[in-house]
């Protein structure tokens, strides 16, 4: 099923919540909707759901307006962050619900019901857990069967409302990893929210990017990773470097080091910032005129294959984090306090407006 939102607004008292947003989800995709709390991205969810009404604006399913259909008029499944799973119910039975509770005349008979409940329990790879209760099992196994549970009824739509946020780090990689597998075989349309944009960039088809009730930008992972359209999906999607200056006909000029901007022709003695990723920087030893930025080593961690180096401009500037491998780390034998110069292998630069 393919969706999408026209022009949807809604306040909550003197707070816009989401001023004026379209979008579209493709059908058959999974798409993330990303940014921080209080950006809009749970009530955008709640309201393709049929869970809260927009104050203006339509929800398209397949090209038909679904704003006035009741929530169980609109064939979607939930998977929300605390499972929600009926603790008096065992496994079988929390899956099994939405199909015994189908009017008489749709409901599928006692044995479809148990051959549907096996096949979910074979799908998220639980079906030895059947007549476990949710206290007795692991936030990771609680998810799945939530997941199954919004599967039973077969949904045209997928909607997860933080799905992974309440586990810890190691279980919601395997879990996001598990998810997108599952997806690929299922091929649901899928609404995923998350502020976690590791987590984004690993399991979705296309990354929507909120902050302030707004979009800021869509695309795929890659596309708005390594193209991002304003300083706050740069910020937003890892950590980065600013580097403040003027920029002038296509020059970023900042501690007293030039950098090609020329996307930024037109633009004549304006503030600009340029974005860096850390892995973006070169480090070398400090030489007498050496080219580049002069910092100070603060400090390195050096587990793994990366080292991290915190790194203290001259000017009394932000510090800068720089990311090389262990490798050039160990041929550098590089001490806190020593000085070297950096050089950014590639700038972003944004102009204020």
């Amino acid at each position: 099923m393919a969706i999408e939102v026209k022009n949807i607004s809604k306040r909550f008292a003197n707070f816009a919540a989401l001023d004026d947003v379209s979008l579209k989800f493709p059908a058959g995709e999974l798409t993330a909707l990303l940014g921080p709390s209080g950006c809009g991205k749970t009530t955008l969810l709640r309201i393709i759901a049929g869970l809260e009404q927009q104050d203006v604006g339509q929800v398209l399913l397949d090209g038909e307006d679904a704003s006035d259909r009741h929530v169980r008029e609109r064939q979607v499944g939930f998977v929300f962050q605390h499972y929600a799973l009926f603790k008096h119910m065992n496994v079988f039975e929390n899956i099994a619900f939405g199909l015994r509770v189908k009017p008489r005349n749709i409901r599928p008979s006692e044995a479809k019901i148990r051959e549907k409940v096996k096949q979910l329990l074979e799908l998220v790879q639980l079906d030895w857990l059947a007549d476990r209760f949710p206290s007795q099992l692991s936030g990771g196994q609680r998810q799945r069967i939530a997941l199954a549970r919004a599967l039973a009824v077969e949904p045209r739509v997928l909607l997860l409302d933080e799905p992974f946020g309440a586990l810890d780090a190691k279980v919601r990689k395997e879990l996001r990893r598990w998810l997108r597998r599952l997806h690929d075989d299922l091929q649901v349309t899928s609404i995923f929210v998350t502020h976690d944009q590791e987590e984004a960039l690993e399991v979705a088809d296309q990354v929507v990017l909120m902050n302030k009730g707004k979009v800021e930008q869509i695309g795929a992972p890659k596309e708005v990773y390594n193209h991002p359209a304003s300083p706050f999906v740069y910020g937003f999607l890892g950590n980065v470097n600013l580097f403040r200056g003027r920029v002038h006909q296509g020059v970023l000029e900042t501690a007293g080091v030039a950098f090609d901007a020329p996307e930024h022709a037109q633009a004549f003695d304006a503030e600009g910032t340029g974005f860096v990723r850390p892995h973006e920087i070169e480090v070398d030893r400090y030489a007498t005129g050496a080219e580049g930025i002069v910092v100070q080593l603060r400090r390195a961690h050096a587990i793994g294959p990366l080292a991290q180096l915190e790194l203290e401009r001259d000017d009394n500037a932000e510090m800068i984090e720089a990311v090389i491998t262990s490798e050039r780390f160990a041929q550098l034998k590089l001490q806190d306090g020593e000085t070297l110069v950096i050089r950014p292998k590639r700038v972003h630069v944004f102009v204020e407006k």
